[in-house]
């Protein structure tokens, strides 16, 4: 399970604050810090069966190596993030979902494409820069990311930071994201790259396949656009109570 944090960036002078790192500076990691340019391509098929599905296909080159992504059952609330996901390394972008046959969604996958050609209908380009925290009882990575979102139709810039819970409670990493926010006066972010990408889609109004622009829009994401800043409380509860059950 992926659980972050995810907050719009208002300019390039408070990324530079955020990464100069002087709120965390004591809890750093050392030799944690990296800078990686990263380009990530986002598969479906022609009818958008795994969009349908609640599922998205991404393959990412991370420096110089790609990775392969599951990503499924997505929740977002006030902008923590909470989805299921699985990784695995590939030799290249090009789309072989096959190599999670093993999982029971790469199953599902297998199942829902039944063979049909897979398209690449939205990249993103980021540089991220990241270092790792470790406040004793959690270890948290915080990633600042510059680039843009294309589809077909236009591109969208992309100035953001994640918080991503390693290992910890949850209600750390919230603790965390209230303390950035407040220091740097950022934005909540409750849609994902993805979701974002398919909503540039959508406002097409265009007719017809997939590709064309009447991209489906799973009802996690659809979730997203209409309950900003609400029920934070009740959905961390839920978070919670997920997270005794797993684990």
């Amino acid at each position: 399970m992926e659980i972050e944090l995810k907050f719009n960036i208002p300019s390039g002078t408070v990324a530079a604050q955020i990464w100069d790192n002087e709120l965390f500076r004591k809890s750093e990691e050392e030799g944690s810090r990296e800078e990686l340019y990263m380009d990530a391509k986002y598969f479906d098929t022609e009818n958008c069966d795994l969009a349908k599905n609640d599922i998205a296909y991404r393959v990412r080159k991370e420096g110089d190596r790609h990775v392969a992504a599951l990503k499924w059952k997505g929740h977002s609330e006030d902008g923590l993030h909470v989805r299921e996901e699985i990784n695995v390394p590939v030799d290249s972008d090009f789309p072989n979902p096959s190599v999670f046959r093993e999982s029971n969604v790469g199953s599902q996958v297998m199942e829902l494409i039944e063979g049909k050609e897979l398209h690449c209908f939205l990249e993103t380009t980021v540089n991220r820069k990241m270092f790792r925290i470790d406040t004793g009882t959690g270890i948290f990575e915080i990633s600042i990311d510059s680039g843009e979102i294309a589809t077909k139709y236009g591109t969208s810039p992309i100035e953001e930071v994640e918080v991503e819970l390693f290992a910890g409670e949850t209600e750390e990493l919230v603790s965390i994201g209230n303390m950035l926010q407040e220091k740097y006066n950022l934005t909540p972010e409750n849609e994902s790259k993805y979701a974002r990408g398919i909503r540039m889609r959508r406002e097409t109004r265009s007719t017809g396949s997939c590709d064309a622009g009447l991209f489906f829009m799973p009802d996690f994401m659809a979730e997203t656009l209409e309950k900003q800043r609400q029920r934070r409380y009740n959905y961390l509860h839920y978070v919670l109570k997920t997270e005794e059950e797993i684990y």
